[in-house]
């Protein structure tokens, strides 16, 4: 819980301890004025203007049903309720009972795609698992060689080819390589496209058709990654993305630099993606399991 905390302080300081504060000691009855203020900061906080809505209307229900009647801690536990209702725990991956399981990892250029892959390599190591990384974005050298850094940092092999290969022929030859190796993992990198690219985003359609030549229904996992501190924007991103690959997943990254949080929500309510892991500092172990209780509790000034 206490990396959760620590890592969501922006958030909670900035929005949801403003909304805490004033659900803590309310003498005046609840009015329309009240689900007004709740109402702002929410959004202020990227809930999104249909996610926040429904909470809204949830809370006003649990109030009315609980007979609250003052904004107190019966009310902000009613908004907590509300809240946690949005959020599911994530399924296991898909990475077991096979010969290779593949891991394809997409994202927009900044998003934070290179250093998550590191993370959730070192993470899956941990595991016991055998792990490999493919340098699947061709297009920038400093990508390729950033990948290579950080699989020596976790001691995670990288395949990779010269600047300016053809990313898919990468793939291929990765994942072939991965199998003769009795590997148990591939994480395939990508270029970080931008989501209105359409000649790029083809190109993952590639990637994604390639890996299943070699292993049927390849790639298992498909994790999006997004960048906490761009709010609502990632939401356009997911969109974007979804349409030229299955996303099974989201890696939400920066949540510790940004007081916009309350993305998280929309994710899970507006996409009806999993969160399967959060980014809450720049430290290799700072990627974390997703948990909707100490996300949820790490939004308010409770001690909890």
């Amino acid at each position: 819980m206490s990396i959760f905390r620590s890592g969501m302080s922006k958030t909670r300081q900035s929005f949801f301890g403003r909304i805490a504060q004033m659900l803590g000691s309310g003498d005046s009855e609840i009015d329309e004025d009240t689900w007004d203020d709740i109402e702002a900061l929410l959004i202020q906080a990227d809930l999104g203007l249909t996610t926040t809505d429904q909470v809204i209307e949830v809370t006003k229900e649990r109030a009315r049903r609980e007979g609250i009647r003052y904004p107190d801690q019966a009310l902000k536990n009613a908004l907590k309720a509300s809240l946690r209702d949005l959020l599911d725990f994530p399924p296991p991956m898909n990475v077991s009972g096979r010969e290779l399981s593949i891991i394809l990892i997409v994202g927009v250029n900044g998003s934070g795609k290179t250093t998550s892959i590191a993370k959730l390599a070192r993470r899956l190591t941990l595991a016991n698992r055998k792990v490999m990384l493919a340098a699947g974005d061709t297009f920038r050298a400093a990508a390729i060689e950033q990948l290579q850094t950080w699989g020596e940092r976790v001691n995670v092999p990288v395949i990779a080819s010269k600047p300016g290969s053809d990313p898919a022929a990468l793939v291929y030859d990765a994942t072939a390589a991965a199998k003769a190796r009795g590997f148990e993992i591939l994480i395939i990198d990508t270029a970080g496209r931008l989501h209105t690219n359409y000649n790029l985003m083809g190109e993952l359609a590639k990637i994604k058709s390639v890996s299943s030549k070699v292993i049927e229904d390849a790639p298992h996992e498909v994790l999006l990654v997004l960048d906490g501190t761009t709010g609502q924007n990632a939401i356009q991103q997911a969109d974007k993305f979804r349409e030229m690959v299955n996303v099974t997943g989201v890696i939400v990254t920066k949540l510790d630099s940004t007081a916009k949080g309350g993305v998280v929500f929309s994710i899970f309510n507006d996409l009806g993606l999993p969160v399967q892991f959060i980014g809450l500092g720049e430290r290799v172990q700072d990627l974390v399991n997703f948990q909707p209780d100490f996300f949820v509790d790490s939004l308010f000034d409770d001690e909890t």
